[in-house]
Formats: structure tokens, C-alpha cells, sequence
């Protein structure tokens, strides 16, 4: 049995909902000159189709939790491509101008409270369900984590944003000393 709370309800509602609104927004705004890849375009088919192909299987015998642990590994495919071209760019470019660390680091985050949530429900119930008996929650929440790391190990430590340097011209006051010599000898200040 695949141990699911109302919070996993509640992600997955919320997850379900902003990917709908995304979407909406593909459709309804201008793109420019930007167009579907085809590798994306047959990705997202082939997906589909072994959904469709899936669903179909499992409708008569009733198979849903076979067919939801399908659902689950297309998720943690997806998942793996969606942040792979990302990770190649910033690597291609050496920079992550242009780059939401922010949601980054709060999908960092989320992981990691995933990851407390199950130990600590693990704990409580003296089993370690939480984590094979849902293996897509797990593997999902491990990949974004090592991605989250390596995308902030890019923007932070790799290709850190370069500071401005504002350069003047010297100036009289730059020529002079810091520190300027006193008049009275050394053996007098001891």
C-alpha cells in the first residue's frame, strides 16, 4: 500500500492546478520568434501515449495503483529531462545570469522538509514504508534535491555573478600616504 497523507493530496492539487495555469499561459501569450523544439514536441507525445496506452490497460481489471506507480515513474522521467537542459546551459554559458535561484533554493527546501516529513512519520510508526512504499515521492524529492545542489553549486561557487568594478582616475589624495612619517625619532617613542 502506498502510504499517502493529505499533504501529498494537497502538493499534488497545488502542483496539478499551477501546471494548468502555465499551460494556459503558453497558449494565451505572444512567444516571438520562440518555437516548440520537436524533441519536446515528441517527448511530450510519447508521453502522452503511454499514459493513454496505460490507462487503457488498467481500465478493466481496475489496476489504479499499478497505473498511478506508471504515473509516478513518467513523473521522475520528466522530472530528470525538465532539468537537464537547464543544468547544460548554465555549463555551456559559464554564467546563470538570468537564473531564479530563488525558486531553486524553496524547491531545495521542499525536498528537505519532504525528506524530515517521511523520517519523522518513519520514526513515529517504526517503519520504513514512508520511503519504498512510495519509491516515486522518494526518487522525486532525491532529484530535485541533487539538482537544486548542483544549480546552486552553479550559482554560487562555479559561476558566481561578477561585481562591478567602478574604476576612477587617481586623484592627488591617492598619491599621498596613509600614514605619514613623524617628525620625532624613533628612541623617543619607546
Amino acid at each position: 500500500m502506498i502510504p499517502v497523507a493529505a499533504n501529498d493530496v494537497a502538493f499534488s492539487t497545488h502542483a496539478v492546478l499551477l501546471t494548468a495555469i502555465t499551460l494556459f499561459q503558453i497558449v494565451i501569450y505572444e512567444r516571438g520568434s520562440q518555437k516548440f523544439s520537436k524533441i519536446s514536441i515528441g517527448i511530450v507525445c510519447a508521453v502522452w501515449l503511454v499514459a493513454a496506452v496505460c490507462f487503457f490497460m488498467a481500465l478493466p481489471s481496475h489496476s489504479w495503483l499499478w497505473l498511478i506507480s506508471i504515473f509516478n515513474s513518467i513523473q521522475v522521467f520528466m522530472t530528470i529531462i525538465k532539468y537537464i537542459p537547464q543544468a547544460v546551459m548554465n555549463f555551456m554559458r559559464k554564467s546563470t545570469d538570468g537564473f531564479s535561484i530563488g525558486n531553486i533554493l524553496l524547491d531545495f527546501l521542499g525536498g528537505v522538509a519532504n525528506y524530515a516529513q517521511m523520517a519523522v512519520q518513519s520514526i513515529d510508526q517504526n517503519s520504513w514504508v514512508n520511503f519504498y512504499g512510495n519509491i516515486g515521492k522518494t526518487l522525486l524529492s532525491l532529484i530535485s534535491i541533487l539538482f537544486d545542489l548542483l544549480f546552486m553549486c552553479q550559482h554560487y561557487i562555479l559561476y558566481p555573478a561578477k561585481k562591478e568594478v567602478i574604476s576612477r582616475k587617481p586623484g592627488k589624495e591617492d598619491l599621498e600616504p596613509l600614514v605619514k612619517p613623524s617628525e620625532e625619532s624613533q628612541s623617543d617613542n619607546v
